[in-house]
């Protein structure tokens, strides 16, 4: 059985990453938040630590999946964000190459600056602000120093539940939990969205035929935050119930002041000419969603 370390697994994409490969591989999974019992406590910006408990398990694969990504936190705390998204990422590209094993990188479409419609991997990154920057850096160095290396960009994350997701999913479910029946929702903003779950699962499809590079890797079907909003609201059976309001991003300027890209549609170009391109189409991907992290919902 092949060993895989999970750096900064604590989050909700490292729970999809840890239940779609424990049983298939041996794990070793670390936070700086060790609210799972599979999780080991690692401050992956301490890179003397890092070092020392990859190099300890002497795995066969290094996954490096931790970052900050609220986008105003990371505006407000600009060296934090650096240390943790791009610092770190240059610790985990020297450990894997000093144990000569293949290190997985987790990007973001939130790179992209929204002028164009959609972007593929040969697309020029223009971050509007430090998140995107901080992440971008990543990738160029991992491309630049990365002996042997998958690069997978994700887009907007659906996974995690209430005690993981702190994104939009959970963002309207727990508005309609505390009684909002009329929500506020951009219909400026257009983006695919990515299951964790399917996300995870792909990245194991890269792995075992021994692909290597950059890869977008989202969910299918081009989309925008109003049409999830309104799918989720249907696939809860609450169409009659909550009424969806359509703003500009201008009505949330205050709470979102983070300059965010009015496009980062992604498509999974790479995957498609090799074949290996297992992303569902984002509807089917959020029905599983629901299913698996919010079975027994109701209001």
């Amino acid at each position: 059985m092949k060993k895989i370390y999970m750096a900064g697994a604590g989050g909700m994409l490292g729970l999809a990453f840890y239940k779609e490969f424990k049983d298939e591989y041996s794990l070793m999974c670390s936070d700086i938040d060790t609210n799972e019992k599979w999780l080991s406590q690692l401050d992956f910006r301490d890179y003397d630590q890092y070092k020392e408990m990859v190099t300890s398990f002497e795995p066969d694969y290094l996954f490096h999946l931790g970052a900050f990504t609220d986008l105003e936190y990371c505006e407000l705390n600009i060296d934090e964000t650096y240390d943790t998204n791009t610092k770190s990422v240059e610790s985990a590209v020297k450990i894997a190459n000093e144990l000569k094993i293949p290190l997985l990188y987790v990007s973001t479409a939130g790179i992209f600056g929204g002028e164009k419609d959609v972007y593929d991997e040969s697309d020029k990154a223009e971050p509007l602000g430090h998140y995107g920057n901080s992440k971008y850096k990543g990738e160029v160095y991992v491309q630049e120093k990365s002996k042997d290396y998958i690069i997978c960009r994700a887009g907007w994350m659906m996974g995690g539940g209430e005690k993981k997701d702190k994104k939009f999913i959970q963002k309207i479910i727990k508005q309609i939990q505390n009684g909002k029946r009329k929500l506020q929702i951009v219909n400026d903003k257009l983006g695919t969205p990515t299951y964790t779950h399917d996300f995870a699962n792909n990245c194991k499809v890269l792995i075992e035929s021994e692909h290597r590079g950059l890869f977008n890797m989202v969910c299918g079907g081009l989309t925008g935050r109003y049409e999830v909003a309104s799918e989720l609201i249907m696939l809860l059976g609450l169409s009659q119930k909550v009424e969806i309001e359509e703003v500009s991003s201008d009505f949330f300027s205050e709470e979102y002041f983070a300059e965010r890209p009015a496009c980062e549609r992604l498509v999974n170009k790479k995957l498609n000419q090799l074949n290996l391109n297992r992303m569902r189409d984002w509807r089917v991907a959020l029905k599983d969603c629901l299913e698996e992290y919010y079975p027994n919902f109701k209001i």
